[in-house]
């Protein structure tokens, strides 16, 4: 049977893993991942791209996977340095037919595509990209790519009314056994990804997130059966304080530990045996802005990570205000609310929703900064960065995105009023 390369990117999970199981199809699976170099560099902010609270979670999200490949007899071979030249040298030296993985949306992402399949071509390999990403399969949406609405309710209730969601797919039983020649390579550190130091934990953290398939279902079950705490979620998800208050599922769903599938399919499950109500479905329509998101990205590409945006929105002027910009990052702007949000992502690389968007708000209408920046500097502390999440809601945000408001303003005071009225956010995380 021909061997077939297995590259496992944002989806570290074995159940309802569709390019797993077509690999499974196609031969003899080799499992891979690579730890892109090129991720862990330092931006011209002063910070790196990925930083040390989401460098910790994808560590452990792979020493997971491993585990579990383990478990159904195969293993996962890892590799440091840009996955374009390693898959293609690896390709050639198993004699693979092929290279199978979830395909990307974003530029970067689907740069690498395009350069590792003009290289695997010339060995007669092929390289087979699977969708996987989404609760709505792109194929299923009830139009093109190019016409997707650029107002989320008219997308969502264009495929709420027209569009299926696909079943879930179980995981593999048993996968082949690598040879025990192979190099399977080991996890590397925090140090060997060039950090100088361990991640301190930090008690008043919401989660003690740990990355991994397991991690994530255990995470699913006990918010959703355990605690019975899906029911209530519409009227706590804007609380700030403590793990119950939302479902903290984003941070598995960014890297694929657990498929948006696989949570619908529970909450749905909850739905006929406890309750159908408005929380229930508020969560999945949560999952459906994170595939509008993606499918926003998809329709424009590049222009989301522009500073005109989505919009194309020529006219705004930006500050370019390093000072502030860091008093921002270090929650010293003098505004509380702001300053406790900032000071938990700093020290813990979580905040709440309602946290984000306010500190967005500031960053871009009060301060008038650069969204790029912003965006960046989420980009490399948020445990749960989602590329398209993260850029999509930072558009919408600083008014240049997907948003029918001409101007969507947070006023601090109203905020706080409404989410922290007696301050014990803010005493939280501004203790003296």
């Amino acid at each position: 049977m021909q061997n077939i390369i297995f590259w496992f990117r944002n989806d570290l999970r074995l159940h309802d893993n569709e390019a797993l199981l077509k690999a499974t199809k196609a031969g003899n699976v080799i499992p891979v991942y690579i730890f892109d170099e090129r991720q862990f560099k330092e931006t011209p902010y002063g910070f790196k791209r990925t930083g040390a609270f989401r460098a910790k979670f994808l560590l452990e999200s792979v020493e997971d996977l491993r585990k579990n490949l383990r478990k159904i007899g195969s293993d996962l071979i890892i590799r440091v340095g840009k996955p374009e030249e390693i898959l293609t040298k690896m390709a050639d030296e198993w004699q693979a037919a092929a290279v199978y993985a979830s395909k990307e949306v974003t530029q970067e992402e689907t740069t690498v595509e395009a350069k590792l399949s003009k290289r695997i071509k010339p060995l007669n390999i092929e390289i087979e990209l699977i969708w996987i990403a989404t609760l709505y399969h792109a194929r299923d949406l009830p139009f093109q790519i190019n016409y997707i609405p650029d107002v989320f309710t008219d997308f969502r209730k264009k495929v709420e009314l027209s569009a299926k969601i696909r079943t879930t797919f179980a995981a593999p039983e048993q996968l082949p056994a690598l040879t025990n020649e192979s190099d399977l390579g080991e996890i590397p550190t925090l140090k060997d990804l060039g950090f100088d130091e361990e991640v301190k934990h930090d008690n008043r953290t919401v989660l003690n997130f740990e990355g991994g398939e397991s991690n994530a279902l255990n995470r699913l079950n006990e918010y959703i059966w355990q605690k019975d705490l899906l029911r209530n979620y519409k009227q706590t998800r804007n609380q700030l304080i403590g793990g119950d208050y939302s479902s903290k599922f984003s941070a598995w769903l960014s890297l694929g530990c657990i498929s948006p599938r696989k949570i619908y399919e529970e909450v749905k499950k909850y739905e006929k045996e406890v309750v159908s109500n408005e929380s229930t479905y508020w969560l999945i329509f949560e999952l459906i802005w994170r595939d509008y998101f993606h499918f926003v990205a998809l329709k424009y590409g590049t222009r989301i990570f522009k500073i005109s945006g989505v919009k194309n929105d020529l006219l705004s002027e930006w500050k370019q205000d390093k000072p502030n910009f860091e008093k921002w990052i270090n929650g010293e702007t003098g505004v509380p609310f702001v300053d406790a949000n900032m000071k938990e992502l700093q020290l813990t690389g979580f905040m709440s929703n309602r946290g984000r968007q306010n500190v967005a708000s500031y960053l871009t209408k009060d301060l008038g900064i650069d969204w790029t920046w912003g965006a960046s500097y989420f980009e490399s502390q948020l445990i749960d960065y989602d590329v398209c999440s993260n850029w999509g809601n930072w558009n919408y945000i600083a008014g240049v995105g997907n948003d029918p408001r001409e101007n969507r303003y947070f006023n601090i005071e109203t905020q706080v009023d409404k989410y922290d009225k007696n301050g014990d956010y803010v005493n939280l995380w501004l203790e003296k």
